[in-house]
């Protein structure tokens, strides 16, 4: 279980306040890609954070409320558009920034998941499985994850065929099968080979004729 003693060690050397800091949607072949910064009180920390992809979407959405009641809490995204154009690394690092920004206190040093360090407002340091570790990493994936699923679920709604409201635009087969036979919608990634493939222009050279 994630504790806290990565931002224990930093605020040995450095004056809070610690930011932890994870994403969502990175791998989907449709919609945004979220991210969170969490500033956590250590005397009000929520009991039960995880790694988000370790609890239930019941568990994660209980969690999301006690952390919104006692935690600073930002948001960021980089939308479909942007990811097809400066690639998902750098879209998933524009929304960590966004989301640090997005905090009403500005964190001196951030915790991030992974290990790929962002350009960030404030110094970080990474954390590989830090939702897992790190109780303020943890409620990022939290507040990240269920903040991108409820967009899924309302992206649902236009575009139902796709089955959004369990796959959350996951590559499953499901996913795959509809967007062969429907096609991608605006809110499809092109630059994800599945979805690049589908809308490639069909060269004749490619193709082998037979009689």
């Amino acid at each position: 279980m994630p504790h806290y003693i990565f931002e224990a060690r930093v605020l040995k050397t450095l004056d809070g306040p610690i930011a932890g800091v994870d994403e969502a949607g990175r791998g989907p072949l449709a919609g945004p890609v979220v991210a969170a910064a969490v500033i956590l009180d250590r005397k009000r920390i929520p009991k039960g954070l995880n790694d988000s992809k370790q609890m239930t979407a019941d568990a994660r959405e209980e969690a999301f409320g006690r952390i919104m009641k006692c935690a600073v809490v930002g948001v960021g995204e980089a939308s479909v558009d942007e990811i097809d154009l400066v690639n998902i690394r750098q879209a998933t690092h524009l929304a960590m920034a966004r989301a640090v920004r997005a905090l009403e206190v500005s964190p001196r040093f951030a915790l991030v998941d992974g290990n790929d360090a962002p350009a960030l407002p404030c110094r970080c340091d990474v954390i590989v499985d830090g939702d897992a570790r790190s109780v303020s990493i943890a409620a990022a994936s939290i507040i990240a994850k269920v903040t991108r699923d409820r967009m899924m679920i309302a992206l649902h709604g236009e575009h139902p065929g796709y089955g959004w409201l369990t796959n959350k635009g996951y590559a499953t087969d499901e996913h795959v099968q509809a967007l062969n036979r429907l096609g991608p919608c605006r809110h499809h990634r092109r630059s994800f080979a599945p979805v690049y493939q589908i809308l490639r222009p069909v060269n004749p050279e490619d193709s082998i004729l037979t009689s």
